[in-house]
């Protein structure tokens, strides 16, 4: 017995007072980085693409960072722009762990499941046709219009917000433009902790932050959101779930709606409907590709 109360002390010493896990997800987008504007920064082929490169990473550490203050004892970060290659991991925080790369089955959120305690997004943006919002667009620029979900209007954010909140775990922070923390409060409720980065003028011009001072505040704000995951409530909506997808053209939803199950509702719009809300956006992920023009 003394030996089994002496190993628990121990315990308790090594983890900082509490042998309970703590695990916190993040996703990080480009388009919301400090200092981002325009295609060639957030482009593989951009000739900005490389320094880009390196504020996604370390905006990201700085969110690490964050969740590491708040006692978090697991991090997991998951690429979630373009080709999903954009992290340096050779930079990455050390006390992280990457998913990258593209397809994944949840693109930016893949890897989420119920052992999460919090959801942390850096980087995003808002969607397509915000005014003032910096890169705005919904998941394909060119080709998604809107998309909607039980008559909601969502951006990225939203959509992930509800795969998370299938498994239970609450979006705790969001950064990027100051468009898309309006966004986040709208949907998230005003719980949901924000930093904006910068301030749009327009699509492709802002008023930033300094790097610095992003990447302080991220590491701040994002301690204070995780330690603060109790009081915020996992982002669900009523099932069924319909999904309504807006294409930019008629021929975009030409090509989309020969799958067996879609609804058309107009010249651009399909719809979905499933009980499932992670089935429902594998279906949506499968009509924007099927809708794709190239």
């Amino acid at each position: 017995m003394k030996t089994t109360a002496l190993l628990l002390s121990l315990l308790f010493l090594v983890t900082g007072g509490s042998s309970q896990s703590l695990k916190v997800y993040i996703s990080v987008d480009m388009e919301g980085i400090t200092g981002l504007v325009h295609g060639d920064q957030v482009g593989s082929d951009g000739k900005d693409y490389g320094m880009a490169r390196r504020w996604m990473t370390e905006e990201a550490n700085a969110a690490v960072q964050g969740a590491l203050d708040a006692g978090a004892t697991e991090v997991v970060v998951n690429d979630s722009h373009g080709s999903m290659r954009n992290l340096i991991l050779a930079d990455l925080h050390p006390s992280a762990t990457l998913i990258t790369g593209s397809p994944k089955p949840l693109s930016m959120m893949q890897g989420i499941d119920e052992t999460y305690h919090a959801a942390v997004f850096v980087g995003y943006h808002p969607a397509e046709g915000t005014t003032d919002g910096v890169l705005d667009h919904t998941i394909s620029g060119g080709t998604v219009a809107s998309v909607k979900v039980n008559g909601v209007e969502m951006p990225e954010l939203g959509l992930n917000a509800l795969l998370a909140g299938r498994y239970n775990v609450p979006v705790v922070f969001v950064s990027g433009d100051k468009a898309v923390c309006v966004q986040a409060k709208k949907i998230l409720g005003d719980a949901v902790v924000t930093v904006a980065v910068k301030e749009g003028i327009g699509k492709r011009a802002a008023r930033t932050l300094p790097l610095k001072k992003s990447h302080e505040l991220i590491r701040q704000e994002v301690k204070k959101a995780v330690l603060q995951r109790k009081s915020m409530k996992p982002y669900t909506l009523r099932a069924p779930y319909v999904f309504e997808l807006t294409f930019f053209r008629s021929s975009q939803a030409d090509q989309a709606s020969v799958i067996p199950g879609v609804t058309r509702l107009d010249a651009k719009t399909l719809s979905i409907r499933s009980d499932d809300p992670e089935v429902g956006f594998k279906f949506l992920r499968g009509l924007i590709m099927l809708g794709t023009e190239r």
